[in-house]
């Protein structure tokens, strides 16, 4: 029996991949050559990085959810890359005409809220980059030049609203990442409390009921350029946002990051996990990273990154029955509900997650839930029976990457449980004093060739 279109190991995806491959080639020399040049004036520095994502079930929060537990604030992040699915109901209405964002603006108000709460001064508050440790970016040692920041939206396929930073709306200027105090962890009263890291919003991106929210430390915002957006809607009728993508890429210093925060096509049936392994063939195929100004180096597609993290509710399912599928979760047997993963199949060589990492799962299931309870849904529900599986994962896919964490977190507030994962990445940080030992040295043997000709003349 012929596989269909979106199989892994069809043609069409392999002459897909190809076609990839040799036109990311030329960007992939380029780089590996200003690679060692760049090696010569910077140097390496650590970003923690919390990626989270969350199918909230389309259900408006209320303004005081606390989702400490999710973002993991006992240790801040440098970045926190948040996406969310299904946060307006999935229903023609929402999807045809006027987008709803009103959930936006709560989801928002939430994430900053719990950003940037202040705490009694507890030595697990230190920020980060505080450590002794000469790997930890220190940004009072560096300098980045911004002249050349960019902000721009690809939307190749469907409609969404772009959320700016706060300056940015104000200003009217693209070029909204501007220069901001350096001194982000304030003292008001070691004695009581300590000012933990300001975070502001980067940049905000809604696709129906996929949205995607990056927020920074204030004292980092200055070192990020070339922001763009891009959204690909894969669901109803192939282009639809019900389903698809909402993607972000940017520069930290000198590396490039990329995240992409997904909904691939639900169902549990036999040869539906084929439907998603189509999706993310969309995804790359369709995910194009406007330059407008033509910004030399500057990637355009997913896999021109460095540093790549995928999360979402990708919605592979277990090969298992329902009854069997309990059974092992009330052993806490993860490793035999893993065997039967859809997900760690396609992480396989020659499928469609090939190249791309995942940390080791230790947590149960987190769909399909009751709302506002810690039951797994039954035959007695409304909605009707689900067997358990992993929907919500977060992926990562190239060097520089080290995981810290992988969990889940309790929060009952939806039918799925929300996933975090803490990444260590470098990224290259222009050191200004090499640069000019660099220009020194070359200036020196210039002038020594010069004064070597004249002898001979």
């Amino acid at each position: 029996m012929t596989a269909p279109p979106g199989s892994p190991r069809t043609p069409h995806m392999a002459d897909h991949e190809a076609d990839s491959q040799t036109r990311a080639a030329p960007y992939r020399l380029r780089r590996q050559k200003s690679e060692i040049l760049r090696a010569q004036y910077s140097d390496v520095r650590e970003l923690r990085i919390c990626a989270g994502t969350w199918n909230v079930g389309s259900i408006c929060p209320p303004t005081d959810l606390d989702i400490q537990e999710w973002l993991d604030t006992d240790e801040p992040a440098d970045i926190y890359v948040l996406g969310f699915q299904e946060i307006i109901p999935l229903e023609v209405g929402y999807m045809i005409g006027t987008e709803d964002t009103r959930p936006v603006a709560v989801w928002e108000h939430i994430i900053h809220e719990a950003l940037n709460k202040k705490y009694p001064h507890k030595s697990k508050f230190e920020r980060h980059s505080d450590s002794p440790s000469p790997a930890r970016f220190n940004p009072s040692d560096y300098v980045l030049e911004m002249d050349n920041g960019l902000l721009s939206e690809s939307s190749n396929d469907s409609d969404g609203e772009l959320h700016l930073l706060d300056s940015a709306k104000s200003s009217g200027s693209a070029h909204c990442l501007q220069t901001l105090d350096l001194a982000c962890d304030v003292s008001i009263d070691n004695r009581v409390e300590r000012k933990r890291p300001q975070y502001v919003r980067l940049i905000s991106k809604q696709m129906v009921g996929v949205f995607l929210s990056v927020w920074v430390r204030k004292s980092l915002q200055k070192h990020i350029q070339n922001v763009r957006v891009s959204i690909v809607g894969v669901g109803t009728r192939g282009f639809i946002g019900n389903k698809g993508s909402v993607s972000v890429s940017m520069s930290i210093h000198g590396t490039h990051f990329c995240f992409v925060c997904c909904h691939l096509a639900a169902g549990e049936k036999n040869g539906d996990e084929l439907k998603r392994n189509g999706n993310v063939e969309e995804i790359h195929r369709r995910t194009v990273f406007d330059n407008p100004v033509h910004i030399v180096g500057v990637p355009q597609r997913i896999h021109d990154h460095e540093r790549i993290i995928w999360l979402g509710d990708l919605n592979y399912r277990l090969n298992l029955s329902y009854k069997r599928t309990h059974e092992l979760i009330s052993k806490q047997d993860w490793d035999g509900l893993l065997e039967k993963d859809q997900l760690k199949k396609e992480l396989g060589k020659g499928c469609t997650f090939d190249g791309w990492a995942e940390g080791a799962i230790s947590f149960p299931p987190t769909y399909k839930y009751e709302f506002n309870s810690e039951k797994y849904v039954s035959d007695a529900t409304k909605s009707g029976r689900r067997t358990p599986a992993w929907c919500d994962r977060i992926l990562s896919y190239g060097k520089g990457t080290r995981l810290l964490s992988y969990k889940r977190a309790e929060l009952t507030f939806s039918d799925h449980r929300p996933v975090i994962a803490v990444y260590m990445a470098d990224v290259e940080v222009f050191v200004h004093s090499k640069f000019q030992r660099a220009l020194t040295f070359t200036n020196t043997e210039v002038d020594g060739h010069l004064l070597l000709g004249r002898k001979h003349f």
